[in-house]
């Protein structure tokens, strides 16, 4: 009677193959940004580290929500939008209107005129900003004073009013989250 032997080494490459190709198949796909992450976010991130501290500003409102803007030297169409996006928006937070104050930001050369349609609350704004803030785009920052996240300057109306959409969405999530402000 002769028994048959068997193969030990087939079970041994189906339960390698088990546990190794998911890892290698994941490895590919992130090596290769196939994966997009879970990020519901509409605007950019800023580096962590970025604060009134970071760039030696004084918190004008300490504790409170913040949407900046630095308002330029020529306020062209472009600035004029935003500026009325940047009220609309206010207006859309409704109840959360009072933990979020929007601050136009001025520097020695702004073109303080634009503002007279609107009741902002201005703030002169360092050198270190105004660097900063130099293409136009808006500003998310916390209760801390760190800058969150900033909203790029999109050229024509329809885009800054899908801008400003995104901006109160992104808005509320952060001040859902938040229990500061």
């Amino acid at each position: 009677m002769n028994s048959q032997k068997k193969s030990g080494a087939k079970p041994l490459i189906l339960l390698f193959l088990v546990f190794v190709l998911p890892v290698a198949a994941a490895k590919i796909v992130l090596s290769l940004d196939l994966y997009q992450g879970g990020a519901t976010n509409k605007g950019e991130l800023l580096p962590i580290g970025t604060s009134y501290q970071s760039l030696r500003m004084n918190n004008p409102k300490p504790k409170e929500w913040q949407l900046l803007y630095l308002l330029p030297n020529k306020c062209d169409q472009q600035c004029l939008d935003h500026l009325y996006i940047l009220q609309q928006s206010h207006i859309a937070l409704g109840r959360n209107q009072d933990r979020v104050h929007t601050l136009i930001l001025l520097s020695q050369d702004s073109d303080i005129h634009a503002l007279t349609t609107y009741t902002f609350e201005t703030v002169l704004a360092n050198d270190a900003m105004i660097k900063m803030l130099d293409r136009q785009q808006m500003i998310v920052v916390d209760p801390l004073g760190s800058l969150v996240m900033e909203y790029p300057a999109v050229d024509g109306m329809d885009k800054q009013i899908m801008q400003g959409k995104s901006l109160v969405a992104d808005l509320r999530k952060m001040l859902k989250l938040s229990r500061v402000g």
